[in-house]
């Protein structure tokens, strides 16, 4: 039932925002540049990697030696906007069709955070991620890794048809007021190197 879900409501909202998303990546290529997709290897169910769809966001800046400068130095004012909005998360609608992704699911992560988990923080992969979660709509960047993780796993616990709905509501909710949105919050959560306590 979830799939289907997933598949009615992508397909629905793909349709009904096509114009939007076009004027949308329009004005990414204007103000960010080419290319205007981020691609990113990501865990899905079970850890398996998919290529995740996201807008730029950041510049490709580098220092002189040819790294490539801290998140925050790259975050451009545009993308900013379209992560505070998350604008930016709209092409992963195409990660829904394929079957990568739920609407609905934790927040797929950095491949490279795989080892670091501990075996209950890993179970956030016993489902399909998702454009929105539980721990998105309970502080999103502004709660610690330790609390985003409970949260996923609480949401793995307990998800329903009927949950996916608050939850989506809740979102759409604070994207168009804003509400919810910690302005004081990082942009960018710190990377996550592990916990002493963990079990691994």
């Amino acid at each position: 039932m979830k799939r289907y879900f997933d598949l009615f409501f992508a397909i629905s909202g793909c349709l009904l925002i096509l114009p939007f998303l076009l004027i949308l990546a329009l004005f990414v290529r204007v103000f960010q540049g080419s290319p205007i997709f981020y691609f990113q290897l990501r865990p899905g169910q079970n850890g398996k990697p998919f290529r995740m769809y996201k807008f730029r966001t950041m510049t490709n800046a580098r220092d002189l030696a040819g790294n490539l400068l801290p998140d925050r130095e790259r975050l451009t004012s545009f993308g900013r906007f379209l992560r505070s909005t998350s604008l930016d998360e709209f092409p992963a609608l195409l990660n829904v069709l394929k079957g990568d992704m739920s609407l609905v699911g934790p927040r797929p992560l950095l491949m490279e955070y795989l080892p670091l988990y501990s075996s209950e923080q890993n179970r956030r992969h016993e489902v399909r991620p998702g454009m929105t979660g539980w721990a998105q709509v309970n502080g999103r960047n502004a709660i610690n890794w330790e609390e985003k993780f409970r949260l996923d796993v609480w949401y793995v616990d307990h998800h329903s048809i009927w949950l996916d709905i608050q939850i989506l509501a809740i979102t759409t909710l604070h994207v168009f007021l804003r509400k919810g949105i910690n302005h004081s919050a990082k942009e960018t959560m710190p990377f996550f190197d592990g916990s002493g306590s963990n079990d691994r």
